[in-house]
C-alpha cells in the first residue's frame, strides 16, 4: 500500500481528490492500492525536562543549564488519535510519499513521525506550493526523492532544539531570579517572544523619552488663470534641520512678512514624473492582519479565526497561513472559475466587473515567487454570504477585492513639483494629475496614510516664468509628534520588517530573506500569549508593555532579544540544508553558548516591583507577598535562610 502522509486534512482531501482517494476509512481517504492520512500540524513534541531526569521537575538554579544527552520526542495528547492512525498505516505501508507543506517545518512534521514509527521503507516527496488540480497533477509527475529533501528536515531539528534550549533553560533561569525578588509569576522567555517583546519596550521607551521639538511651518497660498493652490516655504538650508524643518520662529515670522510684501511669485522651474502603481497583491496572513487591524480594529488573532472561519467552515477562501502574496502560474487558469464563482456568490458586484479584463496577466502570476502556499485568495465555488457574520464578510470583502485588483490596469498618474521665487525666498508647490484610475476605482481606500491635500491638489497650467498672485501666508506653529503606541497589527507588520532595526547589512539581508521573526502560522500566537502572560497590556488598540516586561528585557542577555538572532540562526540553518554543518555541531555549539550566559546570569538581582509588608518577625528582614494553596500570604525575603510566614489576617507561623 502507498501511502500519501499529509500536514492537515484540508490539504490532503484535495490530494485524495486527484488520486481518486473517495472511500472514507478511519483518519484517511483510502483509493486503489494507496490511502491518504494527515498530520494535524505537528502531532509530536520535544519532551519536557523532567523526561530526561525526574530531578528536572522541580525548577531549581542547580540544575541549569539543563541540556539533553539523548533528545526525546513525546505525542501530543490532542491529537494522540491521529497518531494512532498514522502509526497503524505506517506498519502497513510499502511505500510512503511525504506530502507536507514543502518548507522546513513540513518537512519536519513528516520525517519525525517516520523516526518515532521506525518507518524504514521507500521514501517519496511530493513538492508543491499550490492545491488546485493541475499543481498536484504536475507534482504528482515528478516526485522528489527522500534524499533530496532531507537536509530541511535536520535543519528544522535544529531550530526546534535551540528553540527548547533557549526557551526552557532562560525561562526557568528569570522565573526563579524572579523569585529571589519576591515576584510569583512565571518570566517567560523565548528566541521569537522575547524580541517581540523588546519591540513593545522600545516602543514605549521612545514615548516616554520623547521630547517634542517646535519648529515651523509658512503655507502660501497662489492662483494663477483663477486656479488657486498651495506652495510651502522652503527655508534656507543654514536655518532647517535635517528633516527640512524650520526651528527658528523669526527665520519663519521674517519669510511670512517678506512674501506678503510681494504681489506675486515666479515659477523657476517645473518638474514632472509619470508613475504607474500595480494593483496590491492578495494578502498573506500578516498583511490581512496588518490591514484588519487599522481598518477594522480586529486583533490579529480574531483575524486569524475569522480566516480559517472563512477557509474550513464557509469554503469562501483558501488557506490562509500563508507567508506569500503570489500565485502560481497555472492558477491562472481557474481565474475565470472564480471570477464566475464571486459573480454567483454576490450579483451586486456586476456593474465593478464590467471594468475587468479577464486576459490581463498581472505580476501575481510568478511560480518563481510562490513558497509553501499562494497568496490567500476567493475559492472556485460560489459560497453563501448570509451564513457569515459581519466581521467574516468584512474580512471575505478585502480578499475579494485584492483579487479582482488583478484583472484592473495599473494606476497612472503625474506627479509635479513646482519651484517658485518670492522676492528673496523660496516655495515649493506639489501636485498630482491622475490618467488612469484603474485599480483604485475598486481600492480607493488602499493607502495607509492619507495624502496630505497640498500634495495631490491639481495645478493650474504653468511654464518658466509664470508669475502667480500672492492671495495670502500663513504662519503655523507646529511640534514633532511623540510616537504612538504599537497596534496588534503594527506588531505584526514590525516582526515582519525587523530587518529594519539591524544595521549589520548581511543580518539585514537574511531577515527579508526569511520576512523577519515568527512566521505567519506562530506570530499571532507570540503576541496573544504575551498578552496572555501579563507582558503586553491593551489599552483599546493600543499595546504597551508592563513593569515585569520591561524588567525582562533589562535582565535577558542582549543576544537574547535582539532581532538580529533570528537572522545569525537562519544563516547556520541554511548551512545544515546545504550540508556544511551538521545538526550535531549546531547544537552543540548553542548548548554550550546558552551555558555561558546562564553561568554568567546566575547572580543578577532583578529590580521588580513587589508589593512588601512590615519585617519579618524572626528577623526584622522585610516580607514578601507570596501566593499558596489557601491564598496570599507573607514570607521572608530570606527564605530559605529564614522560614518565616505571616498569613494576610497577619496571624505569625514559623518553623
Amino acid at each position: 500500500m502507498r501511502l500519501f502522509l499529509c500536514e492537515k486534512p484540508s490539504q490532503g482531501r484535495d490530494i485524495a481528490k486527484v488520486l481518486g482517494a473517495t472511500r472514507r476509512g478511519d483518519g484517511c481517504l483510502i483509493g486503489t492500492d494507496l490511502t491518504v492520512t494527515w498530520c494535524i500540524g505537528h502531532l509530536l513534541e520535544t519532551a519536557p525536562p523532567e523526561a530526561y531526569g525526574i530531578q528536572y521537575k522541580n525548577w531549581s538554579l542547580d540544575h541549569l543549564p539543563i541540556i539533553p544527552a539523548q533528545w526525546q520526542v513525546e505525542v501530543k495528547p490532542k491529537t494522540a488519535a491521529q497518531f494512532k492512525v498514522i502509526k497503524r498505516l505506517l506498519s502497513e505501508a510499502t511505500t510512503v510519499v511525504i506530502a507536507t507543506d514543502a518548507d522546513r517545518e513540513g518537512e519536519m512534521i513528516a520525517r519525525e513521525l517516520l523516526e518515532l514509527c521506525k518507518y524504514r521503507g521507500p521514501v517519496q516527496r511530493l513538492w508543491l506550493s499550490a492545491l488546485n488540480e493541475a499543481s498536484i497533477r504536475k507534482a504528482l509527475s515528478s516526485l522528489k526523492s527522500a534524499q533530496e529533501t532531507f537536509p530541511l528536515y535536520h535543519s528544522a531539528l535544529a531550530r526546534s532544539r535551540a528553540d527548547w534550549l533557549i526557551g526552557m533553560n532562560f525561562s526557568r533561569l528569570f522565573t526563579l531570579l524572579g523569585r529571589r525578588s519576591g515576584y510569583d509569576g512565571v518570566l517567560s522567555v523565548g528566541r521569537v517572544q522575547t524580541p517581540t517583546l523588546r519591540l513593545v519596550v522600545d516602543r514605549d521607551r521612545a514615548i516616554a523619552g520623547f521630547v517634542p521639538v517646535p519648529y515651523w511651518n509658512v503655507e502660501v497660498h497662489l492662483s494663477s488663470m483663477g486656479l488657486r493652490f498651495i506652495a510651502s516655504w522652503l527655508p534656507p538650508r543654514s536655518g532647517r534641520d535635517e528633516a527640512g524643518r524650520c526651528l527658528q520662529q523669526a527665520l519663519a515670522h521674517h519669510a511670512v512678512q517678506t512674501i506678503t510684501g510681494e504681489k506675486s511669485a515666479t515659477v523657476l522651474s517645473l518638474q514632472t514624473e509619470q508613475f504607474r502603481e500595480p494593483p496590491p497583491l492578495p494578502f498573506d496572513l500578516s498583511t490581512l492582519q496588518e490591514v484588519c487591524s487599522r481598518k477594522l480594529g480586529l486583533g490579529v488573532q480574531e483575524t486569524l479565526n475569522i480566516a480559517q472561519a472563512l477557509y474550513e467552515t464557509h469554503k469562501a477562501t483558501t488557506y490562509p497561513r500563508s507567508d506569500c502574496r503570489y500565485l502560481p502560474e497555472s492558477m491562472f487558469n481557474e481565474a475565470p472559475a472564480v471570477l464566475d464563482a464571486l459573480l454567483k456568490t454576490d450579483p451586486a458586484l456586476r456593474p465593478a466587473f464590467g471594468s475587468l479584463d479577464r486576459s490581463l496577466r498581472a505580476r501575481v502570476w510568478d511560480d518563481a515567487k510562490v513558497t509553501a502556499h499562494h497568496g490567500i485568495i476567493p475559492t472556485t465555488e460560489p459560497v453563501n454570504l448570509v451564513r457569515m457574520s459581519g466581521q467574516e464578510r468584512q474580512v471575505y470583502e478585502l480578499i475579494r477585492s485584492h483579487y479582482l485588483a488583478q484583472f484592473l490596469p495599473p494606476h497612472e498618474f503625474d506627479r509635479t513639483q513646482v519651484e517658485l521665487k518670492c522676492g528673496e525666498e523660496r516655495l515649493i508647490a506639489v501636485g498630482k494629475q491622475i490618467l488612469i484610475q484603474g485599480w483604485k476605482s475598486l481600492l480607493c481606500e488602499n493607502n495607509e496614510e492619507d495624502e496630505p491635500s497640498h500634495k495631490s491638489q491639481v495645478l493650474p497650467v504653468l511654464q518658466q516664468g509664470t508669475q502667480c498672485a500672492v492671495d495670502n501666508a500663513e504662519l503655523k506653529s507646529m511640534r514633532t509628534a511623540v510616537p504612538k503606541p504599537l497596534t496588534e497589527g503594527d506588531l505584526i507588520k514590525a516582526m515582519k520588517n525587523v530587518a529594519k532595526l539591524v544595521n549589520d547589512p548581511r543580518l539585514k539581508q537574511k531577515l527579508r530573506d526569511t520576512t523577519g521573526i515568527g512566521t505567519e502560522a506562530t506570530r499571532a500566537g507570540i503576541i496573544k500569549g504575551l498578552i496572555d502572560r501579563g507582558y503586553l497590556l491593551k489599552n483599546k488598540r493600543a499595546l504597551m508593555a508592563s513593569d515585569a516586561a520591561h524588567t525582562l528585557i533589562e535582565a535577558v542577555p542582549a543576544a537574547v532579544a535582539d532581532p538580529g538572532m533570528t537572522a545569525i540562526w537562519e544563516q547556520a540553518l541554511d548551512e545544515i540544508e546545504a550540508g556544511r554543518l551538521t545538526l550535531d555541531a549546531f547544537v552543540a555549539k548553542q548548548a554550550n553558548w546558552i551555558a555561558q550566559l546562564v553561568a554568567h546570569c546566575r547572580s543578577l538581582t532583578l529590580a521588580l516591583a513587589v508589593e512588601t509588608s512590615p519585617g519579618c518577625p524572626m528577623c526584622s528582614a522585610s516580607m514578601l507577598r507570596r501566593k499558596g494553596k489557601s491564598g496570599p500570604f507573607w514570607s521572608c525575603s530570606r527564605y530559605p535562610d529564614c522560614k518565616s510566614t505571616v498569613s494576610m489576617s497577619t496571624d505569625a507561623r514559623h518553623s
